[in-house]
């Protein structure tokens, strides 16, 4: 916390631990089971909460999934561009960023497929989607600036080509036909892709 920053009043401090309870208890329950075979009623119990309470953080299973998969998901990217720093190429430090995401996203293979239907379909009004699509952005981003350093790109061009690299990752993982596919067969899958993109 900022040192000039107001302290943090108990009320929102408790909605930070139930916060925090509903994430945990989610995560725990979806590392094993699809979104569709768990019940809002499973979650408040283990979060030790009542339903009607996490409603008022997750309106919907959609909007759940997403509120433990964001949280995933940037740390996932937080990995990847650490990652990347390390790269000697451009093709090593572009996947570098999208294999912690990809595996990520293959933990639980439906979940990680219905992540991202919510996140392309879903509301774009509600707090969890917008947080979903900041996410997006920021690793659109995070590939820009490799291509930038790595490929001497142009701003605009790294932007768009970063654009392209973010699609073709977001179809592998969501693709039915790869559902069967491990991480590492679809960061190949991407990779091959990625030599003709940044060629």
């Amino acid at each position: 916390m900022p040192p000039n920053a107001p302290p943090v009043g108990r009320r929102e401090r408790n909605k930070q631990e139930k916060l925090d309870r509903i994430v945990a208890a989610a995560s725990q329950l979806l590392a094993e089971n699809s979104i569709d075979d768990i019940t809002t009623a499973q979650v408040a119990a283990l979060a030790d909460i009542g339903t009607g309470t996490l409603f008022l953080y997750a309106k919907t299973k959609g909007e759940l999934l997403l509120l433990v998969q964001n949280a995933q998901y940037a740390a996932a990217l937080e990995t990847g561009i650490a990652a990347a720093q390390q790269s000697r190429t451009t093709t090593d430090a572009v996947l570098a960023i999208i294999e912690p995401i990809v595996a990520c996203n293959r933990h639980q293979v439906s979940n990680g497929r219905m992540y991202l239907r919510e996140m392309i379909f879903g509301d774009h009004e509600e707090p969890h989607h917008r947080e979903a699509l900041t996410i997006a952005a920021q690793t659109e981003r995070a590939l820009a600036q490799v291509l930038q350093r790595h490929a001497a790109l142009s701003a605009q061009q790294a932007a768009a080509t970063a654009r392209i690299i973010s699609a073709a990752m977001f179809l592998a993982m969501a693709a039915s036909p790869n559902a069967t596919l491990s991480t590492q067969e679809i960061v190949e899958q991407i990779r091959e892709q990625l030599v003709v993109i940044v060629a």
